[in-house]
């Protein structure tokens, strides 16, 4: 049966796509970018113009006509489903704790520049020390918590701009 692509065009039209359907087409790739492809005895000049994986949206053009392509695996369609969507963490504006425990260490004060994966502060839990790292790029907003402060899990500890 193979793999069922979610494709929507110009954000109007939606269509299923089969992996059957793509094997059976006759394309010839012309360059890098260029296709020419026949579909039921009809000729079609097709180029991607512009591809982004990570958004998987791709602009191409078939013949004069530029469409704006959206395209989604079942995987895709889980992971969106599940809240894990790529570059989700960049809209993070704060941080919680992640567990109760006790603050052992603050590494940034309010108004520092961090860098995603800079060391945050650590966080004792259950007799071990947790890093608490940046999730994004920014600066720190303010900061909830001081250095031997118990914490509860989900309470707020850092805030970004």
């Amino acid at each position: 049966m193979g793999h069922i692509y979610k494709t929507k065009v110009n954000n109007i039209f939606d269509f299923d796509i089969k992996t059957d359907d793509i094997s059976k087409l006759d394309a010839l790739q012309i360059s890098e970018s260029k296709f020419h492809i026949l579909k039921q005895n009809k000729s079609y000049k097709a180029q991607v113009i512009e591809s982004d994986f990570d958004s998987k949206t791709y602009q191409v053009k078939i013949n004069s006509n530029i469409y704006n392509v959206y395209i989604s695996s079942n995987l895709d369609l889980l992971i969106k489903e599940m809240g894990f969507t790529i570059g989700a963490t960049k809209h993070i504006n704060s941080i919680k704790a992640p567990m109760p425990g006790l603050i052992l260490e603050i590494n940034v004060e309010v108004g520092d520049e961090v860098k995603e994966n800079d060391n945050l502060l650590i966080l004792e839990a259950m007799k071990m020390e947790n890093v608490i790292t940046s999730p994004r790029d920014g600066i720190i907003k303010s900061i909830s918590v001081n250095q031997s402060d118990a914490v509860e899990k989900n309470q707020l500890l850092i805030e970004f701009e």
